[in-house]
């Protein structure tokens, strides 16, 4: 199974790298997290917020092509870690691989949100890009854990 974190955004900070980088190498070898970056669409140039987001909704879905297709976003369900670990186990049993997509400051064009399998939020409040690649892979990480029996997640 593939887990695959599609995010918009520009360089990140050490910092971030050096979380996301600590989640995923802990991730066993059969739920290994690929991190595909995408360079946000440019602002400028005469074009509007409507049709920066759908030109970055073209990369998006060819970054998420094979993939089931999630869209983060604070407006989203949210999901307890048991339930996104219910979740990657189904996914796993039945062979799908996961695309998670963290929009650009700007957000997700409609169309990827209404394509996607679910909307869901790491948080009710925005978070930094950054941080939430980190908070993901962590939740990531804490859902695989949840489905091994692995003592890291307490209840």
């Amino acid at each position: 199974m593939k887990l695959r974190i599609v995010a918009l955004g520009h360089r990140m900070p050490a910092w971030v790298s050096a979380g996301y980088d600590d989640y995923a190498r802990r991730m066993p070898r059969e739920f290994a997290i690929e991190l595909v970056e995408l360079k946000p669409a440019a602002r400028s140039g005469g074009k509007t917020m409507a049709q920066a987001l759908a030109a970055e909704a073209v990369r998006i879905r060819s970054a998420c092509s094979g993939c089931r297709m999630l869209a983060l976003d604070e407006r989203g369900a949210a999901w307890t870690t048991r339930a996104l670990a219910k979740r990657i186990g189904q996914w796993h049993a039945e062979g799908a691989d996961i695309a998670f997509v963290i929009g650009s400051a700007d957000g997700l064009d409609p169309s990827i949100k209404r394509e996607a399998l679910a909307t869901i939020a790491l948080s009710a409040m925005t978070l930094p890009h950054g941080l939430a690649r980190v908070l993901l892979a962590e939740q990531l990480y804490r859902a695989v854990t949840v489905n091994s029996g692995h003592p890291y997640h307490r209840d």
